[in-house]
């Protein structure tokens, strides 16, 4: 082990034990958040802050709905370098006259909850507080994660790979057709990097744009630059390497893999010693549904993707010593998003390809001691069920009002009408999916937040969710007993 690799050992384990110190005499949690490409992150992290303080009906979730939550609050949060989490800005816009989706974030950010609540058992049975510490964070962060276990040779090789791959070679077709240009032992031309990476990057764009795509070849960075735009870090890109050809200092294929190190070294591992290792549990939100309208490819690539996010994660059981130095991430949950997007009736088959889509990295965590469940949920349910007529035949579907410009077949929606929708039915077999001459496609455009009616004291309660009370029983349900 490197003396590197055992210093930041070293500063995790005070960071860990700092913030044991910090939540004596109380519970203290961190969840960490995240999704996929477009699977509802924001809209996740909001609707589980306002279901706690505004005391939503959460019947799964078993203190409140046996009466022992007394309060949640709001209270400043623990990290001053970490950006807040712009929760009051993201309920008006779902709330407000307009309606709106709140806008993704796009950079990690934070806030803090504090639970009082009544123990249901045990020897210091009585009033507790639950301090929640809510982390949420880019997808793309967490795929950069398996960046750290690769040189730049194999994730040349992947990526280049991956891009001859049908289904991402249109996307990939000016930087592929500009790839062989590029000299691995040809000179260190810092004009010929600049110009690779401009060309990856603009290929990892149209990868994002695709309103099918779930997940995008790291590093993630490279779609937020934020202040690191333009420096060295972010400047560069895979080669074509032959398999017997290695990186040689003062070529170009030895400068991309410098910085590629420094990637690493600047971009990945921060973010992996400050705030990732310091979880104590994980939630990643997938839109599966968007991946099955991709087709088979799509969703090897998704699975690919889930299984290298789980390798990520340092979990298992923790014990008092753990918890106090080294903490792990004791339960992840893997929730297939949009719920609401198909009738109840195929809400089991959603969860089902959700858990299929991880049951081989699952089994390794499970035999580390930790807890891996999947399921599908809508943190916010845009739609109502209701029954249409096809013929003589009645048809289980959904409504809700479409956003202005939605299409289905020649329909184009004007964002104001609700419209009735037969989404269409996944399989019964979850490994189905996979089979490349069948197409699960799911007939359901971008619905409108729905519109929550004031009560009679004039306020305005949660909109409705579905199984939003579960995920959080899986997540701190355990804490609050």
């Amino acid at each position: 082990m490197s003396e590197g690799s055992y210093l930041d050992g070293a500063r995790n384990a005070a960071l860990a034990f700092g913030d044991s110190l910090l939540g004596m005499g109380r519970q203290r949690l961190r969840l960490g958040v995240t999704g996929l490409s477009r699977s509802g992150k924001t809209v996740f992290t909001t609707a589980l802050i306002q279901n706690l303080i505004e005391g939503a009906k959460l019947p799964v979730l078993k203190a409140a709905s046996e009466g022992r939550i007394t309060r949640v609050r709001l209270v400043p949060q623990p990290d001053p370098e970490i950006p807040r989490f712009p929760y009051e800005a993201h309920r008006a816009s779902l709330n407000g006259p307009e309606r709106r989706w709140p806008e993704s974030t796009r950079r990690i950010s934070e806030l803090r909850v504090e639970i009082d609540y009544e123990r249901a058992s045990g020897w210091f049975k009585g009033p507790a507080t639950l301090t929640l510490d809510i982390v949420d964070y880019p997808g793309e962060w967490l795929l950069d994660l398996a960046l750290i276990g690769q040189d730049y040779k194999s994730w040349s090789r992947q990526a280049v790979g991956d891009a001859r791959k049908a289904h991402r070679r249109a996307a990939a077709a000016a930087w592929l057709a500009d790839l062989p240009a590029r000299d691995p032992s040809g000179a260190p031309d810092e004009m010929a990097a600049e110009a690779a990476s401009d060309l990856f990057k603009a290929y990892l764009a149209r990868l994002r744009a695709d309103p099918e795509a779930v997940a995008v070849t790291p590093p993630g960075r490279f779609l937020m630059p934020g202040d690191l735009e333009g420096s060295p870090a972010l400047t560069f890109a895979p080669l074509d390497l032959g398999a017997d050809t290695e990186p040689q200092a003062g070529t170009l294929a030895g400068l991309m893999a410098e910085r590629f190190e420094a990637y690493k070294r600047v971009v990945v591992a921060p973010f992996f010693r400050d705030h990732f290792a310091r979880l104590d549990r994980q939630i990643v939100l997938v839109d599966v549904l968007a991946a099955l309208d991709a087709g088979a490819p799509a969703l090897a690539d998704l699975e690919t993707a889930l299984g290298q996010a789980l390798a990520a994660f340092q979990v298992g059981r923790n014990s008092w010593l753990s918890s106090l130095f080294a903490p792990r991430i004791e339960r992840v949950l893997f929730a297939a998003t949009k719920a609401d997007h198909v009738h109840h009736t195929s809400h089991d088959r959603l969860a089902a390809v959700m858990g299929h889509l991880v049951a081989r990295a699952a089994s390794r965590a499970q035999g580390a001691g930790a807890r891996v469940e999947s399921m599908a949920l809508s943190a916010v349910r845009a739609t109502r069920e209701v029954r249409i007529k096809q013929g003589r035949d009645e048809l289980p579907a959904i409504a809700g009002v479409p956003e202005a410009g939605e299409t289905i077949d020649d329909e184009v929606f004007d964002g104001l009408s609700e419209a009735a929708i037969f989404p269409g039915e996944l399989p019964e077999r979850p490994e189905a999916v996979f089979d490349p001459a069948a197409k699960w496609q799911i007939r359901a455009p971008r619905f409108r937040p729905p519109l929550v009616a004031a009560d009679a004291g004039g306020r305005l309660r949660p909109p409705p969710q579905i199984r939003l009370d579960r995920a959080l029983e899986f997540l701190i349900g355990d804490r609050l007993a």
